[in-house]
């Protein structure tokens, strides 16, 4: 608990010191969470490339708007916050291809399509087909580890909003991953 305790106000520090223009305190500050803001990203592009144009704009925006940034929320959902947005509209310009279920290569039995999150080709394929809202919800609870409150903050909809989310988002992926014979 006291290295928690230790943790935040050393994060407070950084947050102040950044937004006072130093950016080693930025870079300090961010540092911690570049890992899982480039999973999220990736996630909910579903391209490599989109997920470093994705974080990289995150980047500059927090940088830009450190000085907006209330100590109401946490660093990290605020942070989050704009790598969703970032992200989403990187995934709402693109048009998902078509694809043919029938020339899917199954990568083997998964018996929960979220219980058993991997990195399989049919998963990330799956990922890719549903909406990009639903998409995200799932990203920030399944590999992110998000609370529903917590998404509910980054997303800016109600809990409720995002429970059907995350539900259809399930069912969209256990039905897709079934048709592609993946389950």
């Amino acid at each position: 608990m006291a290295d928690q305790q230790r943790s935040e106000v050393a994060e407070r520090e950084l947050i102040r010191r950044a937004q006072g223009g130093n950016e080693q305190a930025f870079a300090q500050l961010i540092a911690p969470y570049q890992s899982l803001m480039y999973r999220v990203c990736y996630r909910i592009t579903g391209s490599e490339q989109d997920a470093l144009d994705a974080v990289q704009d995150t980047m500059l925006a927090a940088w830009r708007f450190l000085g907006r940034f209330q100590s109401r929320a946490r660093f990290s959902t605020w942070l989050y916050r704009i790598a969703h947005n970032a992200a989403l509209a990187i995934a709402k310009k693109k048009v998902p291809e078509p694809v043919d279920v029938t020339e899917r290569p199954a990568d083997g039995a998964i018996s929960d399509a979220m219980s058993t999150v991997s990195d399989s080709d049919a998963l990330r394929w799956a990922l890719a087909q549903i909406p990009p809202e639903f998409r995200a919800a799932l990203v920030l609870r399944e590999y992110a580890g998000f609370g529903t409150d917590e998404i509910a903050e980054i997303q800016h909809v109600e809990v409720t909003t995002v429970r059907t989310r995350i539900a259809r988002g399930r069912h969209a992926l256990a039905a897709l991953l079934t048709e592609a014979g993946a389950v």
